[in-house]
């Protein structure tokens, strides 16, 4: 059996990949739909739901966790979509994530750590509410 990713795989892989960072929810839940991983990686360990929350797409995010994506899988770096998400100060991800079942203490740095370091009480206080 070879090693060698077939060139066809690697270009829907691809394909995938750009949709979640352009939030294309409808076309994602699709491709999920018929078969695609909800939890699909690229070479850093990133989820499609990373990649959406890291972009600001809540819907696509929402879209992805409907269909069994991992709200709080972390990357090959620590990192889960949420405290991505704080990081790059996306509200409406954060809300999302967070319904999707999200734990705001996962990941290195957390999603409360991330919040702490850049003084965001408001958010401090939501994850406290959780």
């Amino acid at each position: 059996m070879s090693e060698t990713p077939d060139p066809e795989v690697v270009e829907l892989a691809s394909k995938v990949f750009d949709l979640a960072r352009a939030g294309d929810a409808a076309a994602l839940a699709a491709y999920v739909d018929a078969g695609v991983p909800a939890d699909l990686t690229n070479d850093r360990g990133d989820t499609l739901v990373m990649l959406a929350a890291y972009h600001g797409h809540a819907a696509a995010v929402t879209a992805l966790l409907e269909r069994g994506a991992d709200a709080d899988r972390a990357n090959d770096r620590g990192q889960t979509p949420l405290a991505g998400a704080v990081f790059k100060g996306e509200e409406a991800v954060i809300r999302a994530l967070l319904a999707g079942g999200a734990n705001p203490e996962s990941g290195t740095p957390s999603a409360v750590d991330t919040a702490r370091m850049f003084g965001k009480a408001e958010l401090l206080e939501l994850f406290a509410g959780r």
